[in-house]
């Protein structure tokens, strides 16, 4: 036994919780995260807390199937009396919390989290969101009440709440019936709110249920359905058995009526549901007084009909596609006598069936006493408190539906084949896809004509589980069909998907395939840092990089094909928002983000954005940077095909093997260099295809913006194993361009009065070097034509607050290399920062890089955005270069426009007065204090 000191207090807390909704950096399917600390609980595993073990399986004997590490029943156990930690035994009990409430969850860990005693990372799997929660913090609070019991913990109490939400928020079992049958088809599904609506499907292919109301369920013949004197007239005008009925909306109408019709007779509301209010054999006249009400009580319009009492068996036909698929007897709510209990306590017995709960929870419903019990109870000559006769059943309602407490027998394969087609024929003259015939017949297995009987409702959205859970007879598997109506065999339910991460430029790859797939006509949903598009449309904008952005693509109608731009924060905070995806596209892992979330080293980055590459199936592509040695590693965690893309040179270590790859039959687009320029050329096997000279793409400005070469190989590799042919490739890469219309905020390219301003998104120091190495070589084409000497180059720039302090001043370092002046500004969200804090240290960054003889002559601090971009035009004359690093730039391009139009304006009014503060191009430029605006 370990070994321990004092005495173990319930400190089991929990300080964080997440909730992963697709793939994440823990597992490939959802999960709760939880962080908890164990407090002093750190130091007395399982073995050292005196009856802990005992008391623990004596409340939850059913963790001795937990197989644990040990992969066999029992591990679980003997690692509890080994001696483990409460954070294993928490991960544990969530599971066996779930599984109490009839969710099969059985996959979970628990890791330490470095560097932190005492604290642990706990991940389970879950079917419910809100039940995978409950139990989480349900677990911990029991397991610190087996530390120290608490009075007022009652455990049984407890998980009996527990598992009654849990019946609340789970699906009823008709839509879990066809959720599980779309699972095991490779369908998606997404629930879309907290009752029944489900859709399945992706995007252009999605379509919905609502428990057993399909998206193929037409309106009309729901209406027709819920008005019973409609559906009887439309049976009967087809020579369909049907009683004689007639709706009314008084009692005096009513007993008109029932007196016309002929003793017994039912009275039931118009349009009501599950039974409700439906009264039978009717004997008199004072009786249907005595109904009327209750039936018209639950009527929506208060109409009622009246209808002759049919005798016989009740059963249901369910009817799906116009084909008989199920059959079942229904048999009322009852009790059989033992000669020892009275009707009450036989009650409370036939309740305690573990099948039977409230509502449609479960596949059976508890029965309900009322009054209306109790005097069917006294009509068969009885007192809730005698005691019935052996083998005697004692009814409790008369209709024989389940949601009253009813039992069904299966009778599928009984029914005679004229009842057959006369089910079916009902269900085609109301136009339902999916409905249930109730059939009130002596025998099923006699035809109805002969025997006598008739159809005496129309169900729309009928219940299955009297099918899928006979209390007698075998189940039938009717979700099938329901399934092979919405998508039949060969049928298409996902749309395409192409996820792009890393850490510089994902937005524009993302633009670039986009724009591919639209010039082939494909409807694309994409999202980004800068909203939804739908179809060249922008739905939602703001910063859409994460799974919701996702998920709300998947469930447009319109979209056969999506790209999603993948961002670090939203895989950590929840996951993927989906399950897989086709294609997954990695650049680069650069020093970026670091410090949050626990992700402090660039390889925790990295596995964190290869879980995209782990969510490529079998059949789907990893698109990865062969230059990057962390993004190569990558491949290892594929489970399709990997395709690279290289700028590296031929004869490279990288090109060699990417030569290799394509030997074996593998794909790649590489860069082929030669006098008259770069070409990308694409390989796959032992083929070479040139596909477009990098100096001809509108985005790489005459192949020199290196990171849109770069970007542009991406796309193509992501084209090409996504299926799209090759000249369709090259035109989308021929025609997209840099302008704010097709790729706002990324290396925008505007004149203002004469000078060349760029506008980027770039915010660190990776990309950063990758602009720099662009303002260079575009600063270069500037002076070999400029006429009036060196033009100057003026940075305008910034990064988030939560980055690093080393990561800040390192982005002033490379753009003091780059720019001959530097103005620093900020973000409007600081990001815990104090205002000016990130800026100070960029700055100091810039000085830094100055004194060890940078390019950088002049550093000022202008903390507003629009300002220090008004400043830069300022500082600027005809003829330079102005690099502006922007956060927001619907805002800084709208300014843009404004000062070019006032200029023209200025120049057609023969103003041609200079601006004093501005600096001409060959006066040397001094250090002076920086210019600091609120």
């Amino acid at each position: 036994m370990t070994e321990t000191h004092g005495t173990p207090a319930p400190d089991l807390k929990i300080i964080e919780t997440r909730v992963y909704r697709g793939p994440n950096i823990w597992s490939y399917d959802p999960a709760i995260h939880l962080v908890v600390d164990l407090g002093s609980l750190e130091n007395f595993p399982s073995n050292t807390i005196p009856g802990f073990t005992e008391r623990l399986l004596a409340d939850l004997p059913r963790l001795d199937q937990h197989h644990c590490s040990r992969g066999r029943k029992g591990g679980f156990i003997e690692r509890l009396h080994e001696g483990t930690w409460l954070g294993h035994i928490t991960e544990h009990v969530s599971l066996q919390l779930q599984q109490e409430a009839g969710h099969d969850m059985r996959r979970g860990k628990t890791r330490q989290v470095k560097g932190s005693p005492g604290v642990y990372n706990i991940i389970y799997a879950y079917a419910d969101e809100p039940v995978g929660l409950a139990a989480g913090e349900l677990a911990v609070r029991f397991v610190n009440n087996l530390v120290q019991p608490d009075p007022a913990f009652d455990f049984t109490t407890e998980l009996e709440k527990f598992i009654k939400q849990a019946e609340r928020t789970a699906f009823g079992p008709s839509t879990q019936a066809i959720v599980d049958e779309a699972v095991s088809r490779d369908i998606p599904w997404i629930r879309l709110n907290k009752a029944s609506l489900v859709q399945l499907g992706q995007g252009v292919h999605a379509k919905r249920i609502r428990a057993t109301m399909t998206s193929e369920t037409g309106s009309i013949a729901v209406d027709v359905a819920s008005d019973k004197d409609l559906t009887t007239r439309l049976l009967a005008s087809a020579g369909l058995p049907v009683p004689r009925s007639e709706s009314v909306r008084t009692v005096e109408d009513a007993v008109s009526i029932a007196n016309k019709i002929g003793y017994p007779v039912v009275c039931k509301p118009l349009d009501g549901n599950h039974g409700r209010g439906v009264c039978l054999n009717l004997q008199d006249a004072d009786a249907v007084r005595e109904a009327f009400p209750i039936a018209a009580e639950q009527s929506r319009r208060g109409s009622v009909i009246v209808e002759n009492f049919v005798t016989g068996k009740d059963y249901r036909c369910l009817i799906i596609n116009g084909r008989m698929e199920a059959i079942a007897e229904r048999v009322p709510a009852h009790v059989v006598g033992d000669g020892i209990h009275t009707v009450a306590e036989l009650v409370d017995i036939t309740n305690a069936d573990p099948r039977r709960g409230v509502g449609h929870e479960k596949i059976l419903t508890r029965i309900t006493i009322n009054n209306a019990a109790r005097q069917l109870v006294r009509d068969q000559g009885y007192e809730l408190d005698d005691v019935p006769p052996e083998d005697v059943m004692v009814k409790l309602t008369l209709t024989g539906n389940m949601s009253t407490g009813g039992i069904s027998i299966d009778r599928t394969w009984e029914a005679h084949p004229e009842n057959v087609e006369i089910a079916e024929e009902a269900a085609r003259m109301i136009g339902l896809d999916i409905a249930g015939i109730d059939f009130i017949c002596p025998d099923i297995t006699q035809p109805v004509r002969e025997t006598g009987g008739a159809i005496c409702e129309v169900n729309a959205a009928p219940g299955f589980r009297m099918h899928t859970n006979p209390t007698i007879g075998e189940p039938q598997y009717i979700a099938k069909p329901v399934v092979d109506m919405l998508f039949p065999p060969g049928a298409v339910s996902r749309i395409p998907i192409v996820a792009v991460t890393g850490t510089n430029g994902k937005t524009t790859t993302s633009r670039m395939i986009s724009h591919v797939f639209k010039g082939m006509g494909r409807k694309v949903g994409m999202t980004s840092t800068d909203g939804i598009v739908i179809d060249e449309r922008l739905v939602i904008r703001q910063d859409a990089s994460g799974p919701k952005s996702a998920r709300m693509v998947l469930q447009n109608p319109r979209v056969d094909f999506a790209v999603f731009e993948v961002a670090r924060g939203g895989i950590l905070r929840e996951g993927l928002g989906y399950e897989r995806n086709d294609v997954a596209v990695v650049l680069n892992v650069q020093p970026d983000h670091l410090g949050l979330r626990g992700i402090d080293t660039l390889e925790q980055l990295a596995d964190v954005k290869a879980v995209l590459v782990e969510a490529v199936p079998r059949t789907g592509y990893a698109v990865l940077n062969a230059d990057d040695p962390l993004v190569r590693k990558m491949r290892r965690k594929c489970s399709g095909q990997v395709v690279w893309f290289s700028m590296a040179e031929p004869g490279s270590e990288v090109r060699d093997y990417i030569e290799g790859h394509c030997r074996r039959g593998g794909r790649a687009v590489v860069l082929e260099r030669s006098d008259l320029g770069d070409m990308i050329v694409v390989k796959h096997g032992r083929r070479s295809m040139q596909l477009a000279w990098t100096h001809l793409l509108p985005a790489t400005f005459g192949g020199r913006a290196m990171m849109n070469v770069q970007n542009a190989m991406a796309a193509v590799a992501a084209a090409f194993a996504a299926g799209a042919p090759l000249h369709d490739i090259r035109q989308g890469l021929r025609t997209f361009n840099t302008s704010y219309y097709l790729s706002p905020g990324r290396l925008n390219e505007i004149d203002v009065d004469g000078r060349s301003v760029i506008v980027d998104y770039c915010h660190n120091a990776p990309a950063m070097r990758m602009l720099g190495d662009f303002v260079d070589r575009l600063g270069e084409s500037l002076s070999a034509s400029s006429e009036v000497g060196r033009p100057s180059r003026i940075g305008v720039i910034a990064t988030a607050g939560d980055r690093r302090d080393d990561d800040i001043r390192e982005l002033g370092e490379v753009a003091a290399q780059h720019f001959d002046v530097v103005i620093v500004r900020e973000d409007a969200r600081l990001r815990g920062r104090k205002r000016g804090e990130s800026a100070g240290l960029v700055q100091a960054g810039v000085r830094a890089a100055m004194e060890g003889g940078a390019r950088c002559r002049r550093v000022d601090v202008v903390l507003d955005e629009l300002e220090a971009v008004r400043f830069a035009l300022e500082r600027s004359n005809p003829g330079d270069l102005v690099v502006l690093c922007v956060d927001q730039h619907q805002s800084v391009l709208a300014e843009l426009e404004s000062v070019s139009h006032l200029a023209q304006a200025g120049a057609r009014s023969g103003d041609e007065g200079g601006d004093p503060d501005f600096v001409q191009p060959d006066e040397e430029i001094t250090e002076e204090t920086p210019r600091e605006l609120a």
